[in-house]
């Protein structure tokens, strides 16, 4: 399965009452392919706000964006959490929604050890005929899947890639070591071009929804060799890529991005709490930001 160079974590849009927006979310899916150019979308991501949607939402969240997608670009469903039962029962109501993989988010809060991270994925790639992609963001879950954990995983017949948000130190690693086929995508927008130079293969990206198709010029800016072109991307981009995340200090995602696509003609309500919306001065920065 090839997810592309580009993979937007796609926002969940809510209505003024909080709740899922369809049209909306229809409309944002058609702009994130054509407009900003998205090989695939991750939907009941991070960014999506994946955990306060229920389970009936993200079910439907998966039927709806494949039905809207229509091929156009790929689905990857995040179904992962800290219950290996519950991820292994939510992939399968991914599977039979018709999404093309899965992206499973290391056990938060539990702690489990390298040979229960190991145990846990392998449980969940077992269940699934679906290409796994494997995420890891020690910032948010407090644990880290090691070089050598990601490496065994790699082996399995359906865990393709992982998004990785460790270290550049540990993208070179799994990325030396790694088979050939399986890839490596940053979860860090602003390591996008780094994480090519070291041999990667993409980015699973937020600044996407405002710049994506910059961000893919600079892709292939990269991969014709145009390296100087793609630097002067990644320069253009950068503040994007940090102002996002800290306007103008750090705000969790995804309340800036759904912020500034407000500003820029496409409004996807607000979050859930235990988020809430921007301030007036990080308002402020995101508008002049974007």
């Amino acid at each position: 399965m090839e997810f592309g160079r580009l993979i937007t974590a796609m926002v969940t849009p809510f209505d003024e009452n909080g709740q899922i927006d369809w049209d909306t979310t229809g409309r944002l899916i058609d702009y994130l392919i054509e407009e900003q150019q998205s090989d695939s979308l991750v939907v009941s991501g991070t960014t999506g706000e994946s955990p306060t949607l229920t389970e009936d939402e993200k079910a439907e969240l998966f039927r709806y964006a494949v039905k809207r997608a229509a091929g156009r670009c790929k689905i990857i469903a995040g179904t992962g959490s800290n219950n290996t039962a519950h991820s292994i029962h939510l992939s399968k109501v991914a599977e039979d929604a018709g999404v093309d993989g899965l992206l499973l988010v290391a056990p938060y809060y539990n702690k489990p050890n390298q040979e229960g991270l190991y145990q846990h994925f392998k449980a969940i790639a077992e269940s699934t005929k679906l290409p796994v992609v494997l995420y890891n963001v020690p910032g948010r879950t407090g644990i880290n899947i090691s070089v050598e954990t990601t490496l065994r995983l790699a082996e399995l017949d359906n865990v393709v890639a992982t998004k990785d948000c460790a270290s550049s130190d540990q993208l070179s690693l799994i990325i030396a070591a790694a088979p050939e086929s399986f890839k490596v995508y940053s979860g860090d927008d602003s390591a996008t071009l780094p994480t090519l130079a070291i041999g990667g293969y993409g980015i699973v990206s937020v600044a996407s929804h405002i710049i994506g198709a910059k961000m893919k010029q600079l892709i292939e800016s990269y991969l014709n060799g145009d390296v100087k072109q793609a630097a002067k991307l990644h320069a253009e981009c950068y503040p994007v890529f940090k102002g996002l995340f800290e306007c103008p200090h750090p705000v969790p995602n995804p309340v800036a991005v759904k912020y500034a696509l407000g500003l820029r003609g496409l409004p996807v309500g607000g979050v859930r709490l235990p988020l809430v919306a921007p301030s007036e001065a990080e308002a402020a920065f995101i508008s002049k930001l974007v």
